[in-house]
């Protein structure tokens, strides 16, 4: 496993507090801000976009610098930040994987949705979840620390992010849902774990991988696809996975894996 400071030099982000606490995963504002800029595009040009142009028709200044500090929060917006310039890379490539790229990289910057995350994979599809037992998760992990009308606004804003994304769904009563796993979803999943220090055939056996809840033949025909796509390289021969993420990072950031 690389260390917790080398992760957050990746872009993930731990501790307490996340932008879920107010938000969803914000799908609408960062698909339409990608929509109008280049992989490329810096961190000043999205925040010119939301505060100069106002691109997001936000009523106020506030609700402005608001929105851009959230959608820092939630996704870095920086080319500088590896998650965050593969993320974006992977959104371009795959039009369909991207509410559930969003929700991957959601779950690597937000602790609080994080925490939620083993009470969705225990649902069984079609199963009934109320928004009383998510307040319950976040009550037992956090005790005493939220309100009740705190916990009610934590629960729907994450059971937002799971509905995006395709693990929910209705409107007023969710029931688990099965979401739709691209190619580009598992190379993501592969590269966080691989950010953490897998390697192998454990790349396959993380938490990223278990959340796309697919058998591991799946997984491994997904994995070939983003091969054959040029999102990685993999090698599979008998009992012997190989998967490498060519450009994904710099040489100073391959360093940081061994720190």
């Amino acid at each position: 496993m690389s260390s917790t400071a080398a992760q957050q030099k990746f872009g993930f982000k731990f501790g307490r507090n996340g932008a879920h606490a107010s938000r969803t995963m914000m799908l609408a504002e960062v698909s339409e801000l990608f929509y109008g800029r280049p992989a490329s595009a810096t961190a000043d040009q999205y925040k010119e976009d939301i505060e100069v142009f106002n691109v997001l028709h936000k009523p106020t200044e506030k609700a402005r610098k608001l929105t851009w500090r959230h959608l820092v929060d939630l996704y870095g917006m920086d080319t500088a930040i590896p998650l965050f310039r593969v993320f974006r890379r992977l959104w371009d490539s795959d039009e369909s994987a991207r509410t559930l790229l969003a929700c991957q990289m959601g779950l690597a910057r937000d602790p609080l949705l994080r925490i939620s995350m083993s009470k969705i994979l225990q649902l069984a599809p079609g199963e009934w979840l109320p928004r009383e037992s998510m307040e319950e998760v976040f009550a037992e992990q956090c005790p005493d620390r939220y309100s009740a009308a705190t916990l009610k606004s934590l629960a729907q804003n994450v059971n937002g992010t799971w509905t995006h994304a395709g693990y929910l769904e209705g409107r007023q009563k969710k029931h688990r849902t099965e979401p739709d796993i691209r190619p580009a979803n598992v190379a993501f999943a592969l590269f966080l774990g691989y950010l953490q220090g897998a390697t192998g055939n454990r790349l396959f056996n993380t938490e990223w991988t278990k959340l796309l809840g697919c058998r591991l033949e799946r997984l491994l025909e997904l994995a070939r696809q983003a091969s054959h796509s040029g999102l990685l390289n993999f090698k599979h021969s008998s009992e012997v996975v190989e998967v490498t993420f060519p450009d994904y990072l710099t040489r100073e950031e391959e360093g940081w894996l061994h720190e």
